[in-house]
């Protein structure tokens, strides 16, 4: 396995002194892992078993296990093998060989690749584009990250429904307008306890959201939780909030 990057990769830091393996041109982690990571943590920071769906490259897994109060394992299940196979040489490169494990499968048919295990956070990161209604690019991991190719966030929901213990938790984040964002909860019976609403500059709309919820039959809960994160102020700089949230992922 090789774990340097070549001309077409960089090796870019993700969470505490985690590396991951990104392709220049390719799919890139972003704010959205951050956030999602963020709000993920939060709701299970003692979290013992963590399943992320539709892993890509390790991100929102990497990020989520580092703002853990625990040391728990990690399941990651991607689609893409481009994908999985830089998760797997950050992984090596990292030495958390012993700690997660990535298993290659569709979503859609989780069980096929995981079993039947169950976990007691779950965190995704849907593709937010339906296909066809918008332009697909021809880099085949870009594609499959943006454009629904392989499911969409009602099946990302489904997915974490078949695999959440008792007292598990789901995060993922997904468009603030699609109303499918919080469909996907109400389909898979599950209860919505919190909403981020994602304001990547002061005075526009929020552009993403983030969900964290519960399986129904593990209430009663409490009213959700509405809250609003802005990146940028109106002149573009940064915010204290979100400059809080990005040096939580330092060394």
């Amino acid at each position: 396995m090789r774990l340097e990057p070549n001309d077409d990769e960089s090796l870019d830091q993700v969470a505490g002194d985690w590396l991951v393996f990104q392709l220049r041109k390719g799919h890139r982690f972003s704010t959205d892992d951050q956030v999602v990571a963020w709000r993920a943590a939060a709701a299970l920071p003692n979290a013992e078993r963590v399943l992320d769906l539709g892993c890509g490259i390790g991100s929102v897994g990497l990020m989520t296990l580092h703002l853990l109060e625990s040391e728990p394992p990690l399941v990651g299940l991607e689609a893409q093998d481009i994908s999985a196979d830089l998760f797997r040489r950050s992984i090596a490169y990292n030495g958390l060989q012993d700690r997660i494990t990535v298993y290659e499968g569709d979503l859609r048919e989780s069980a096929s690749a995981i079993g039947e295990a169950t976990f007691d956070l779950v965190t995704g990161s849907p593709p937010y584009a339906p296909l066809g209604t918008c332009l697909v690019s021809p880099h085949p991991q870009r594609a499959a990250c943006r454009v629904e190719l392989r499911g969409s966030v009602i099946d990302y929901c489904a997915a974490a429904r078949r695999h959440m213990a008792p007292g598990g938790r789901f995060a993922y984040v997904m468009l603030s307008k699609d109303p499918r964002t919080e469909q996907g909860a109400q389909d898979a019976d599950l209860v919505i306890l919190e909403r981020t609403e994602i304001v990547f500059r002061e005075g526009d709309p929020p552009l993403i959201k983030v969900i964290v919820c519960a399986r129904s039959e593990d209430g009663p809960f409490p009213r959700t939780v509405d809250r609003t994160l802005t990146v940028r102020d109106s002149n573009g700089k940064w915010t204290d909030d979100y400059v809080a949230i990005r040096q939580s992922f330092l060394p």
